[in-house]
């Protein structure tokens, strides 16, 4: 099965009605529309349809026609903004049941995304409740080596990485909560959201030598597979007794290599 996603990004400048934002087509689709032109709020939609290719376009669907739904509910979405709500799940809500009535068989999810780190979703497996996804980083150092195995064996299992002395990384992780919303539209405080991660996770990674400082690693190979599993297992207790339960953990080893872990 496809599954293919499109992100509508646009700004809601709050000292501009919508109809006033809407006056022109758009000129720089990469950017988002309507533009930001001062401060406001720059925010984004992404819709992940499932299914299989149309024979005669061999597309999934038409990105125009995704465009096109969802630009028809910013005047909306904007004027909701404006008028004091606060609420992402109301707005996450409004997007989802217009392309919900549109393409039920075929949405996946829809986010919003709320900042590049912070996102908030629904998929259609998993109404009514919400997933919140917020990132984080942390550096670190370790050595991918298996005392059971020869010292060439370990070279040619695990090459550079290897290295006697180790070597870093500049790790992204991001974690996914999964619950109902709460009367503010998110499933719990971002503030103390941040601050468990930080105090689990983060403070005790930063910086470190997994292999020596980490005791989850003095018998685990620091793989970034094992590191998601590690830290999903660290963070899973933290929210047991919240509204909101932990989905899944991703970890970046880099731009090119992540592992996403869940139970």
């Amino acid at each position: 099965m496809f599954r293919l996603t499109r992100e509508v990004r646009f700004a809601v400048n709050l000292s501009t009605r919508p109809e006033e934002q809407f006056g022109h087509k758009p000129t720089n689709s990469f950017a988002g529309y309507p533009s930001l032109n001062g401060l406001g709020l720059f925010l984004a939609i992404r819709v992940t349809l499932r299914g299989d290719l149309d024979p005669s376009s061999q597309y999934l669907m038409n990105i125009k026609e995704v465009d096109d739904f969802v630009r028809d509910d910013l005047p909306q979405a904007i004027r909701m903004i404006q008028h004091g709500t606060r609420s992402p799940a109301r707005l996450l809500g409004l997007f989802e049941s217009v392309l919900c009535d549109a393409w039920r068989e075929r949405l996946d999810s829809v986010a919003l995304v709320l900042s590049p780190f912070l996102v908030l979703s629904s998929h259609s497996s998993e109404r009514p409740m919400l997933r919140l996804s917020q990132r984080f980083e942390f550096s670190a150092s370790h050595r991918l080596h298996n005392p059971a195995l020869s010292d060439d064996e370990n070279r040619r299992c695990f090459g550079k990485c290897n290295n006697p002395h180790g070597h870093g990384h500049n790790y992204e992780v991001q974690v996914t909560l999964r619950g109902e919303p709460d009367a503010n539209g998110l499933l719990v405080s971002v503030p103390a959201f941040e601050r468990v991660v930080a105090e689990t996770v983060i403070d005790r990674f930063d910086h470190k030598h997994l292999n020596t400082e980490i005791p989850e690693f003095h018998d685990l190979i620091p793989s970034v597979e094992n590191i998601a599993r590690v830290i999903y297992r660290l963070l899973k207790p933290k929210f047991e007794a919240e509204r909101a339960t932990l989905a899944s953990v991703t970890v970046w080893e880099t731009p090119k290599t992540w592992c996403e872990y869940s139970e």
